[in-house]
């Protein structure tokens, strides 16, 4: 598992977010605080606070620096 900080402070950016990361098999957690939600949910995210950074869990052993790539956009 790989953690990354990403910070999702506009709507556009959450949908591009989801949209980018729906393309993996792979499972994605949002941790917000003591919550934990889905990052391939959108309404999951609107339910955080996204004013500030929030961690993301990559819950992958192969193939984690592609999914890296694509998160560049979005890393704080």
């Amino acid at each position: 598992m790989k953690t990354v900080k990403i910070s999702l402070n506009s709507i556009d950016k959450v949908k591009s977010f989801v949209n980018d990361i729906t393309k993996f098999d792979y499972d994605f957690d949002l941790v917000s605080g003591r919550y934990v939600i889905d990052a391939k949910s959108i309404m999951g995210i609107f339910s955080l606070d996204l004013s500030k950074p929030i961690d993301l869990n990559i819950h992958a052993e192969e193939n984690v620096d592609d999914v890296l790539a694509i998160l560049k956009n979005y890393e704080v």
